[in-house]
């Protein structure tokens, strides 16, 4: 189980919400109308897939080959007219993965995204993006030739207006339609509408767009009517894929924002979430929003997301009559922090020394590549394993200790991005998962070739994410391949009592050795002081020189 199964009795919190919520009524009820109206009108159907919206016609879709021009020119796919890029064939992992997905098929996600294309574009030299129009990750100007380096940090250590930048540009991008993808509405199979003519695709906010791929790769695979989804799919978490896929949702977020502000050097802060204790230290109105007093599992009517609504959360629908998550935004954000009464273990945030062991562990990821693989650095800071990597089925450490804590919207895998805590929570695991890549500096080898969970094989193109990258792509370190660092400062583990046992006796060891070796010299300097009492003086063994000039002819004493 992920943490998006531990607490199902908070999906009764979501139908709760009204407008009628005091912490939404009064001034708010008019603004929050007419933003979701307008909503309404762009993002009011179904969604299944993404892509550049120069893609979503019938022509381009009927042709599977998704080569958008850069000039406007037909002849211009990929910008290649100015040595940008070339139109390809999408190459595919055909490896062998894991047991967890029996079917072959049945789900657009599978060999992806060939359901949809056979034919994108490959950007040359540092080039990047799905016409090749924009730059590789750390590179900018007019010939991408010029090096720079977004720096994420923590948001506790931000002055006041960098916080009230950031809440800002969030809630812009909230409300901000994508200026390059829009969404399916249907499965590939109905995805040019009932008159076979009609392209099924929408817009999206760029924030919307960030919480609706992250619902993609979690969904259950349709299998029909009267019958039940299929659930053994997840193609961003449990296998080793989980940190290299948020890893790109993340960059991809923060690559829009950047866009949008026109600024190349906004970085998204993180969450420094390995704090103990049972406090959420960014729940505050300045930041992330305190509790509401008019509900304690709403967000505060003094921070701006109390103000944001929910995507993608009837998913009993989803896996029962076959729909599929809409653009339909439906109640506020819950949250209630170490809440969860019935479980106490979930109330307490992880420790600064679960963060110090779990750098500790070698191996990126061991068999069977899953949520019960043990010694493996991956499982450790998913959080299905003990801080130090041995595999606990009643375990939840870490980045699904901190998502359970929060208690609310936050701790359910296929709403979670709604709730932004979840942008700076995964930030900081995405610092550790990079922190462990600079410590250990394992080889693309490490990454697990096939037998993976479909979608965590190391060439599998990451679901729904296009242009397609693969998950080894993003097993690098962020500073030199990425175009981001981290100023992190990164706790040091405590000795366990074997540990501390061990300098014990090396350290009585040592000072017996230095007594022995101190008494030893003292000896041996006191006989050496007796040896040179006993020795004669110097006048005893050799004549003096005389000072009477006359004895040194006198025959009674040689002169030397």
């Amino acid at each position: 189980d992920s943490y998006k199964k531990e607490i199902p009795h908070l999906q009764l919190f979501h139908r709760m919400a009204s407008f009628s919520n005091g912490h939404i009524s009064g001034c708010f009820s008019v603004f929050q109308f007419l933003w979701c109206l307008a909503l309404l009108c762009i993002l009011s159907r179904t969604t299944r897939a993404q892509f550049p919206r120069s893609c979503a016609t019938l022509d381009v879709l009927q042709s599977g080959e998704c080569c958008p021009s850069l000039t406007g020119s037909a002849a211009d796919r990929c910008g290649s007219t100015l040595n940008r890029g070339d139109c390809v064939e999408v190459a595919v992992d055909t490896r062998p993965h894991g047991p967890q997905y029996s079917l072959d098929g049945l789900d657009d996600r599978e060999r992806w995204p060939l359901s949809f294309f056979n034919r994108t574009c490959r950007c040359r030299g540092n080039f990047f993006g799905f016409n090749c129009g924009k730059c590789k990750p750390g590179l900018s100007g007019a010939n991408c030739d010029r090096a720079i380096q977004a720096v994420r940090r923590n948001i506790l250590e931000l002055n006041a207006a960098e916080k009230q930048q950031f809440i800002n540009a969030l809630h812009q991008a909230k409300q901000t339609v994508h200026p390059d993808y829009v969404i399916a509405t249907r499965r590939r199979a109905e995805i040019f509408g009932p008159d076979g003519s009609t392209p099924q695709f929408e817009n999206v906010t760029i924030y919307n767009y960030f919480v609706w791929t992250h619902y993609y790769s979690v969904s259950k695979t349709y299998l029909g009517d009267g019958q039940e989804s299929f659930g053994g799919v997840d193609f961003s978490h449990e296998g080793p894929a989980f940190l290299t896929w948020h890893r790109y949702h993340l960059f991809q977020l923060e690559r829009d924002m950047q866009e949008m502000l026109q600024d190349p050097l906004f970085a998204l802060p993180y969450w420094n979430f390995a704090i103990g204790g049972s406090q959420c230290d960014i729940c505050t109105d300045d930041l992330m929003g305190s509790r509401s007093n008019f509900d304690p599992t709403l967000i505060s009517p003094n921070s701006v997301f109390s103000l944001w609504l929910v995507l993608c959360e009837s998913i009993n629908d989803y896996d029962t009559l076959g729909t599929i998550c809409n653009s339909t935004e439906s109640s506020p954000i819950r949250r209630n922090p170490a809440g969860n009464v019935a479980r106490p273990m979930v109330q307490r945030l992880p420790e600064p020394e679960d963060v110090a062991q779990c750098l500790e562990v070698g191996l990126f990821d061991t068999p069977p590549f899953y949520s019960n693989s043990s010694a493996s650095f991956r499982n450790t800071l998913e959080g299905y394993s003990e801080p130090s990597g041995t595999y606990s089925p009643i375990i939840r450490s870490l980045h699904n200790l901190a998502h359970l804590f929060l208690n609310g919207t936050g701790g359910q895998t296929h709403v979670s991005p709604n709730d932004p805590m979840f942008v700076l929570l995964h930030t900081f695991t995405d610092a550790i998962f990079d922190e462990w890549l600079r410590r250990f500096r394992p080889d693309l080898s490490t990454y697990p070739e096939q037998d993976a969970p479909i979608g965590h094989n190391r060439l599998y193109n990451m679901v729904p994410f296009w242009p397609p990258v693969t998950n080894i792509e993003m097993f690098v370190t962020a500073p030199e391949n990425l175009g981001y660092a981290y100023e992190v400062q990164w706790p040091r583990r405590s000795l366990n009592i074997t540990e501390i046992v061990t300098i014990g006796i090396v350290a009585a060891l040592v000072v017996v050795a230095l007594i022995f070796a101190t008494t030893s010299c003292v000896v041996r300097a006191q006989k050496h002081s007796d040896d040179k009492i006993r020795q004669p003086l110097l006048t005893d063994h050799y004549q003096s020189y005389t000072e009477d000039p006359e004895e040194l002819h006198s025959g009674k004493q040689s002169v030397v």
